[in-house]
């Protein structure tokens, strides 16, 4: 399996793949262990593929599929889980196929083996459901924005992998438009109207801390291809200073009026609509359009548990230490 594949330019093995997909290849008794845990056989050109590089983003990142009538669409992927659990985007990890699953509702079909830019919004599984736990699965995408709906992308998993290829070669002029729009917004986009509000408290330095913001956002594009707020450091550097400006507004009694408006608005303020959701009658432009829960509410657990987050009885915010620290940063860029 794969003997004839060229790998040499298949793998994107930057610091935050390494950190959070790629792997030590998984022995037998690993793959017998998550065989059980997940309830699967892992089909064995995936555990070949394990072997050969176990998880990691990818340059060969689109699996092209034609509709008919010169329609051409397909799916981009960001990259593998790896075969195991220690990894935070691996099969059993804190952001892998069960979490998937279990916290974002994806269908009980089988397994998720690679992500996708939305932020969690889409993700490419083993389908199951024809062949059985034993069988051999087929490679299906599943869009959570569309009501999970399940769109199958090749019969086989080694016939996905051999599928991909390169969007920046396959769509070059159309990448690189939704590339640049993505950094023209972070650099100069409208803001949300609560990210407004609050760095219109901070007067003089307003410019300074709101030019800081759009640098960490360009940062996290230029890291990934796309912005997106995970788990890695520059994300959790983001959405401190981003709870640390809407503390410029109020303080919230829990992380979930932190997280969400029971109807969305922007006031009172809340985390989606700071960053991720416009609303349509009054849209703006830096914004991630999709982000898994998980992430924000790992973070917040983290913050408070490290004494960076301090509640009493008006509210959560950020320790003074903490909360000058951020402040620096936005102003030193």
């Amino acid at each position: 399996m794969f003997e004839d594949f060229d790998f040499t330019d298949f793998w994107s093995d930057n610091d935050y793949s390494v950190k959070n997909y790629l792997d030590a290849a998984p022995d037998d008794e690993l793959v017998a262990a998550m065989e059980a845990e997940l309830g699967y056989r892992l089909p064995a050109s995936y555990v070949a593929f394990a072997r050969l590089h176990n998880g990691g983003q990818v340059n060969l990142d689109f699996f092209p599929l034609e509709l008919g009538d010169d329609q051409i669409e397909g799916m981009w992927i960001s990259g593998f889980y790896s075969l195991g659990r220690t990894k935070p985007n691996s099969l059993g990890g804190e952001f892998g196929s069960t979490f998937m699953i279990e916290d974002w509702g994806y269908p009980r079909i089988g397994i998720g083996i690679a992500d996708t830019p939305s932020g969690g919004h889409e993700l490419i599984m083993l389908d199951y459901r024809e062949c059985g736990p034993q069988g051999e699965p087929k490679v299906v995408h599943v869009d959570q924005e569309g009501d999970y709906r399940i769109t199958e992308i090749a019969p086989d998993f080694e016939s996905f992998v051999r599928g991909l290829v390169s969007s920046e070669d396959y769509f070059a002029d159309e990448v690189d438009e939704v590339y640049q729009g993505v950094l023209d917004a972070c650099r100069s986009g409208s803001l949300s109207p609560i990210l407004v509000r609050a760095l219109a408290t901070l007067g003089d330095e307003a410019e300074a801390l709101e030019s800081g913001l759009r640098a960490l956002g360009v940062a996290i594009t230029t890291d990934k291809g796309h912005f997106s707020i995970h788990a890695d450091e520059r994300s959790r550097e983001f959405m401190d200073a981003l709870f640390w400006l809407y503390t410029r507004l109020a303080k919230p009694a829990s992380f979930e009026a932190y997280y969400s408006a029971e109807t969305p608005t922007y006031d009172p303020p809340n985390f989606e609509q700071m960053i991720v959701f416009p609303l349509s009658e009054d849209p703006f432009e830096l914004r991630t359009g999709g982000i898994a829960p998980g992430f924000v509410s790992d973070w917040w657990d983290a913050r408070v548990a490290d004494g960076s987050i301090v509640g009493d009885s008006t509210g959560y915010r950020l320790s003074d230490a903490v909360a000058q620290r951020i402040r620096a940063q936005l102003v030193k860029g």
